[in-house]
């Protein structure tokens, strides 16, 4: 489907209440499919590509900043309020980042794998992870091409065939200059002072074997968000929904279920 500037995917009833995942630097729309189909009828499911991928147009100018305005944009277009908010990765930073200028704007949010700051340009790790990720590009590779490493290095224990296969194919999808923007958007993110003014029901989700956003890291950041909720996912890594899809459900339906609006029936 498209709007504006803005394609996306959705599942249920468009009365129902919204429930809207944003997938990370490597996914897409249709990384969410289980969660549309498995939320769809209890919800009005819907995925977005972020700006510059799939059907989505590119920003002129790509910063968290201007993604969470988009984010505004894409709501304001699609006429939907209240939505519960689902951020992987640096979909949970654009949340992070949408939520200083609309704090009560979300009924509910979940902060999936995903980070409160990245740092510093000239800090010797940020750089370490931008060349990594980037340097491969300059030397010709495709994002075709670097997609199967790419997954693989991501993932934690025995991921689900089907979502491993979903995820190469989003990743070898996304556009090179996409990709590029992304990266060097993180650079400078620092959401950790607003953790404690985040003032709608929280769940932070992370996986044990995730070496980007770290379980650690995340439960640290859980203390600083108020009345947080904290899942840790045994032996998953970075791309929880497509590694372990059933499990990644389970701990979002366990969450809706506490916090859904009261016009929704219960998460399966």
């Amino acid at each position: 489907m498209k709007t504006g500037p803005f394609a996306f995917e959705a599942a249920g009833d468009p009365k129902a209440p919204p429930l809207l995942f944003l997938h990370g630097i490597g996914g897409a729309a249709r990384a969410w499919r289980h969660q549309l189909a498995y939320f769809g009828n209890h919800f009005r499911a819907t995925a977005w590509d972020m700006p510059g991928y799939g059907g989505s147009a590119p920003l002129a100018n790509v910063s968290i900043a201007a993604l969470a305005d988009a984010l505004q944009e894409f709501l304001q277009q699609t006429t939907t309020a209240k939505p519960i908010l689902v951020g992987h990765s640096i979909g949970g930073m654009i949340v992070q980042q949408w939520l200083t200028r609309h704090k009560t704007d979300a009924h509910a949010v979940v902060l999936a794998q995903t980070s409160p700051a990245f740092g510093k340009a000239d800090g010797d790790w940020q750089k370490s992870f931008i060349a990594a990720r980037l340097g491969p590009l300059d030397r010709g590779e495709t994002m075709a091409s670097l997609a199967p490493s790419l997954v693989k290095e991501l993932v934690g224990d025995d991921p689900d065939a089907d979502g491993m296969a979903l995820a190469r194919d989003c990743m070898a999808s996304v556009p090179a200059a996409s990709y590029r923007a992304m990266m060097l958007a993180l650079i400078g993110f620092d959401q950790r002072n607003a953790l404690k003014d985040i003032a709608v029901p929280t769940l932070l989700l992370s996986g044990s074997k995730d070496n980007n956003a770290p379980a650690p890291m995340m439960a640290k950041m859980a203390g600083y968000v108020p009345a947080a909720r904290y899942v840790e996912l045994a032996g998953v890594g970075h791309l929880a929904n497509l590694e372990r899809p059933d499990a990644f459900n389970e701990a979002l339906s366990g969450f809706l279920n506490s916090v859904a609006p009261t016009t929704a029936t219960n998460a399966p």
